[in-house]
């Protein structure tokens, strides 16, 4: 099994997950690329995963669907490009000999998904779209912060070796962030000079391992004493609030909002 990150926009990757002459893509907002990687690399196109519905994730559906004939799973809760097999929280499938586990993960969209391969080759693999960064989290446009809490609990809980691959190259500007919510984190210190690095050299720093982000990721890290008192002390949380996980959480990632 080999992964590819595929540029797309300004800052998308499309996963291509290869294996042998097959391969399954993941989020393709743009056609073009994937069309493109398929044919220089000799690929047949067997599936499509959507993650959810925004533009820079479905916009190459349709055209994939009908250039390869690739079926299309996507979230059962929202309108992904037909046709397609819906799928949610608890069911899994085959594709490639790899299990594909369905994640609901709502917060970011009201009925996004992830998807964990738990027995892939070496490591497991998640591909989490627009919930999880490496370094931070996706915006919350549809659902709660009680949602995305809850969502970045589940993803936290997979196994450490877990490898991420989220849908956007955001990392240096979140570990910007990180960094003044935790500026004495000697693990996010050490990890941003290392994904200074890979950028300087235009190498993706992702995908990211999920062991990492449990060590520097200020919201898989929002109940940490030093990021809730860094939360508290920016938002002015009352006492009361300040033991509230959600009302911490919420606080966090209305900082990371605003954050320039």
């Amino acid at each position: 099994m080999k992964l590819i990150a595929l540029p797309a926009f300004s800052d998308n990757y499309l996963w291509l997950w290869q294996q042998d002459q097959m391969a399954v893509v993941v989020d393709p907002g743009d056609a073009a690329p994937v069309l493109e990687a398929l044919a220089n690399l000799g690929l047949k196109l067997d599936a499509i995963l959507v993650t959810h519905h925004h533009a820079d994730h479905v916009g190459g559906v349709h055209e994939l669907h009908h250039a390869t004939g690739a079926k299309v799973f996507g979230p059962a809760r929202e309108e992904v490009p037909a046709p397609f097999t819906p799928v949610m929280q608890g069911e899994q499938f085959d594709l490639l000999g790899q299990t594909v586990q369905v994640l609901d993960v709502p917060g970011h969209t009201a009925g996004h998904v992830a998807y964990f391969l738990p027995n892939a080759q070496l490591q497991p693999v998640l591909f989490c779209g627009d919930t999880l960064f490496s370094g931070g989290c996706g915006r919350i446009f549809e659902g709660t912060p009680a949602q995305m809490l809850a969502s970045l609990d589940s993803l936290a809980a997979l196994p450490a070796n877990t490898q991420v691959c989220c849908a956007h190259e955001y990392t240096l500007s979140n570990l910007r962030f990180a960094l003044t919510v935790e500026p004495s984190n000697t693990d996010l210190q050490t990890y941003m000079a290392h994904c200074q690095q890979l950028r300087a050299q235009y190498t993706p720093t992702l995908p990211a391992q999920l062991g990492t982000e449990l060590q520097i990721n200020p919201f898989l890290r929002a109940r940490h004493p030093e990021v809730r008192h860094a939360v508290a002390q920016h938002a002015g949380l009352s006492a009361l609030e300040q033991t509230d996980d959600v009302a911490v959480f919420a606080a966090l990632r209305e900082w990371k909002n605003d954050f320039r």
